[in-house]
């Protein structure tokens, strides 16, 4: 089992995630996972910085810790052919600690662009051709793709790193599943739904099966639940809601009714460390090994020193 933690771009500006993957790698912590948006998810959170240039940062300020993108869409705002290269760079400047987590991404972020949002069977074709493209460059030479909806010409990415980057592709039902399996080299979800990686599985995969858990650190509990109610109650709107919706204003009205209760049913808060357990156990059951930590509480210092204390062992010994 291993444990990483999860750098929210929409929560902190671009040097205080520097600062946190730092500190992340000093309290133990095996890889850290960065979303890639371009809006939050509320107008409270109030970041949202470049990722890439964030990840380029972190992987000269630190010399352990793996970094993973949880996770970048190939398919719209970039073009396929430009993270291929990016996904590239990045290990070659990271000595090969990078993951590349993929998925077919979010309306809030990619519509950004303009070119109308697609069905979501639409996107998972286009996300089958984004993985063909990435895949082909990778292989070196000049490569040219005639895809329904994508589309290379004679492009080559010129600084290939000896080992390539994983790619963990993010599915939320079995057709994505199926796709991690084929085309990926892992899996990557944030629900702990057996079934995803029993279709991963059942397709051929064996990699690694990345998954988020929700947490809140403090001292308090009530801190914690009013904390992670504030800035993190959309993800509680589920993911056909959160693939849908276009700007944080209509997240905002479509978490309007969700209640601190809620959160607590779903969020491991307070300090109580068998409480945290309890939360990622089903997690680990479902079959997932990399377990990602989503702090939503208002401390990440403090949250990191809790984890390295009272958390990391319990954790570690849920994938025995």
């Amino acid at each position: 089992m291993q444990i990483g933690y999860k750098l929210a771009t929409e929560q902190y500006g671009p040097g205080e995630l520097i600062r946190q993957a730092v500190a992340a790698e000093a309290a133990g912590f095996d890889f850290v996972e960065i979303s890639d948006h371009y809006h939050p998810w509320l107008d409270e959170q109030g970041h949202s910085a470049f990722t890439w240039t964030v990840l380029g940062a972190i992987a000269a300020k630190t010399s352990r810790i793996e970094l993973v993108t949880g996770v970048t869409c190939p398919i719209m705002r970039y073009h396929p052919a430009i993270v291929a290269q990016a996904a590239a760079t990045l290990q070659l400047v990271s000595d090969g600690r990078f993951v590349f987590g993929v998925g077919s991404g979010e309306r809030l972020n990619e519509h950004v662009i303009a070119p109308g949002w697609p069905a979501v069977r639409e996107r998972h074709a286009m996300l089958r051709e984004a993985l063909e493209i990435i895949r082909l460059l990778w292989s070196g030479g000049y490569r040219s793709y005639e895809g329904r909806y994508l589309r290379l010409e004679d492009a080559r990415v010129f600084d290939l790193p000896d080992r390539l980057p994983p790619i963990a592709v993010a599915a939320g039902g079995p057709e994505a599943a199926r796709l991690a399996a084929e085309l990926g080299d892992g899996l990557f979800a944030t629900e702990e739904k057996p079934q995803l990686v029993h279709h991963y599985r059942a397709a051929g995969g064996s990699g690694p099966r990345y998954a988020e858990v929700p947490m809140a650190w403090a001292p308090d509990e009530a801190d914690a639940v009013r904390n992670a109610h504030t800035y993190f109650r959309w993800a509680l709107s589920g993911w056909k809601v959160m693939s849908e919706l276009p700007n944080p204003v209509n997240f905002e009205a479509a978490t309007a009714t969700v209640r601190e209760e809620d959160i607590r049913g779903r969020f491991a808060c307070g300090d109580d460390p068998g409480r945290f357990v309890e939360v990622a156990r089903p997690f680990a059951d479902a079959g997932f090994d990399r377990l990602v930590l989503m702090n939503a509480g208002p401390d990440p210092d403090g949250f990191m020193d809790f984890y390295r204390a009272r958390l990391d062992a319990e954790l570690r010994a849920l994938g025995t």
